[in-house]
């Protein structure tokens, strides 16, 4: 495996964002202790929520891509819905991220039913089907493309339902056009955010750590070491575009992108 290191040297830029400019860019994103709602519908219907320690506003995250830890505080960052269904109690936000801080506990709190129906578990849009499932071959003419996947906050863990699922997009994209090249470059953000006056900001390594991960999955799916380019960038742009990132734009520098070159033949 061929690895490239970035000759950036590591910078740390200090950045307050107010509550109102992450307003005015329709982006909700603050630090909070996670509450729990155990709702009316029965089993899987229970609720998470958050509260704005900056408003009050009460938000109810349950859409997110990955659920709180009770246990932890959470970094939240997300649109408010246009469908607003009231169903626990909350202002729903959707898209919406849920960032465990491990190095932030919290004491559990859990709120009764109080007449909120919850919402009765569906699979995400994006399910990884079985692998037993066939799947449908890309069809040629094969062009260059890249694929991103997404991480929350400080973390290399491939998010289950929704990382793994771009990463079965790749590897089928991998296998069905035997690509002359693949450069997997890992990012991270750098960038210090005092969000609810808790300093956001991820480690130096995390985007060394991410590219490693990524590559080493490729590895495990049959992908070969020769393949394969493997880097890092000390610093990343915003890219709230990328497919999984939900226009969220600070959530958008922690990724991996997986750029799949054709022969040209």
């Amino acid at each position: 495996m061929r690895r490239l290191f970035s000759n950036m040297p590591l910078a740390f830029i200090s950045l307050t964002f107010p509550a109102t400019a992450i307003a005015e860019s329709n982006v909700v994103s603050f630090v909070s202790c996670p509450i729990y709602r155990d709702a009316d519908a029965g089993k899987k219907s229970g609720c998470w929520l958050t509260d704005n320690p900056g408003t009050a506003q009460r938000y109810d995250v349950s859409k997110a891509t990955s659920k709180p830890d009770w246990n932890y505080g959470v970094l939240v960052e997300g649109k408010v819905s246009d469908e607003q269904d009231n169903a626990c109690g909350g202002v729903v936000l959707a898209p919406v991220s849920v960032s465990i801080l491990q190095e932030k506990p919290c004491t559990r709190f859990m709120l009764p039913a109080e007449g909120y129906p919850g919402r009765p578990f569906v699979l995400p849009e994006t399910n990884t089907v079985p692998l037993s499932v066939e799947r449908v071959p890309p069809e040629p003419p094969f062009s260059d493309r890249t694929f991103s996947i997404l991480f929350n906050f400080n973390d290399d863990f491939v998010t289950y339902q929704h990382g793994d699922y771009y990463v079965d997009q790749t590897i089928q994209w991998i296998r069905g056009t035997n690509p002359a090249e693949i450069i997997i470059t890992g990012y991270a953000d750098l960038t210090e955010h005092a969000i609810s006056d808790y300093p956001i900001v991820e480690d130096a390594d995390m985007a060394q750590k991410r590219a490693e991960k990524i590559a080493f999955t490729l590895k495990r799916l049959g992908v070969s070491d020769d393949l394969m380019t493997v880097q890092w960038e000390s610093e990343t742009d915003e890219a709230p575009d990328q497919e999984g990132a939900d226009g969220l734009p600070i959530a958008s520098r922690r990724r991996v992108d997986i750029e799949i070159i054709q022969s040209g033949d």
